[in-house]
């Protein structure tokens, strides 16, 4: 017990010293995270909509992240880590100029993050394989950041980072919920935290907040309705019904996180820590429009903006300039409509109607 507590505490210093703000050991066995049984529930629901890496099986069937012993047999403990990422204040809820999107705070940086995680990651994971390698030799790891075979958010709960929130994001009570979320797999077998107390009460606002719907009842999300999902990981067409309600946000969404009050006195990290790009703060909608594709690929290269493709920017543009109300985009959406873009081209004219529409009735 002295010998795991000694471990435990080694790597909580190794965390902090490379800027993790917080971190955690969790158990693997499914049994002590009931939670991944309704992941298997909301797969066969269809609500991971177009995400397929989620749904991916093993040879048996299996969801793979439905049980870390199905893709890691030999891992015995979870190390979980978190890194707050909170901006100055800026809000999807509060930003009122019709000439300007949103995207979301998390991919303001010039850095992805999950490589600037993953990177961290691996400085803790050397440092502990030299300090452990007199007593575990064969020690065996795996480091990642949103590519792994587990669902991040169920174990950061069972390692006491934070409890998973109505709205299905972390919520650390200190912190709030602007984390990102790093884990390592390890044969150590380690004595687990205790899961995080669930507090967010009688507290709603994040269902009431959302625009799309897509948090069907408490702790459920329909990603298929998720404004974030509709922007980065949606191909193609975005269904009519729900192009109106997603305003001008261009890169996804943070609106279930701006109301919470969790969110509303925890630490910020410093613009600088996170290499923030102003003009990616509230962009101007002219100017992602008028991007040629390779000052796409320039403007984003390393951030994580660039998921959504240049073509599902530009549609995603498309329907903000629809919603802005602002006549002024017309010029730039008539080009957009007839350009050799189907996707674009059809969400182009569909907010050339919908600016149409809302001038008659004013």
């Amino acid at each position: 017990m002295a010998a795991d507590s000694k471990i435990t505490a080694l790597i909580r210093q190794l965390c902090s010293a490379v800027g993790f703000d917080a971190s955690g050991i969790a158990a693997v066995q499914p049994e002590d995270l009931p939670e991944l049984a309704y992941f298997e529930q909301w797969i066969e629901r269809g609500h991971a909509g177009e995400m397929e890496y989620l749904k991916a099986r093993d040879d048996r069937g299996r969801l793979k992240r439905g049980a870390l012993d199905r893709s890691a047999p030999w891992a015995k403990s979870v190390i979980v880590v978190a890194r707050n990422y909170n901006a100055p204040p800026s809000y999807s809820t509060s930003f009122n100029d019709s000439t300007h999107g949103w995207i979301s705070r998390y991919a303001w940086s010039c850095s992805d993050y999950h490589d600037t995680m993953l990177a961290s990651l691996r400085q803790v994971e050397a440092q502990l394989k030299t300090a452990l390698d007199c007593e575990h030799p064969d020690l065996r790891t795996w480091c990642y950041v949103d590519t792994g075979p587990l669902v991040e958010r169920v174990y950061a709960k069972s390692a006491g980072i934070g409890w998973i929130g109505k709205n299905t994001c972390i919520i650390h009570q200190q912190l709030g919920s602007w984390l990102f979320l790093g884990v390592m797999l390890t044969s150590l077998e380690l004595r687990p935290g205790l899961p995080a107390a669930d507090r967010c009460g009688s507290c709603t606002r994040c269902i009431d907040a959302c625009p799309t719907g897509a948090i069907v009842e408490p702790y459920r999300l329909d990603s298929r309705r998720c404004i974030a999902y509709l922007t980065i990981e949606k191909r193609g067409e975005i269904p009519q019904q729900l192009r109106t309600e997603m305003g001008r946000h261009v890169f996804g969404c943070d609106i279930c996180q701006d109301v919470c009050p969790w969110n509303q006195e925890s630490p910020r990290a410093s613009a600088q820590a996170l290499g923030t790009r102003e003009e990616l703060v509230n962009p101007a909608l002219e100017w992602l429009a008028a991007m040629k594709e390779e000052d796409f690929r320039l403007v984003f290269r390393g951030s994580p903006v660039k998921r959504a493709k240049y073509s599902g920017l530009r549609r995603n543009v498309a329907i903000a300039m629809g919603n802005s109300g602002d006549r002024q985009f017309i010029p730039a959406l008539q080009k957009m409509a007839a350009g050799s873009d189907p996707v674009v081209a059809e969400h182009a004219g569909w907010a050339l109607k919908t600016l149409q529409a809302s001038s008659q009735k004013g």
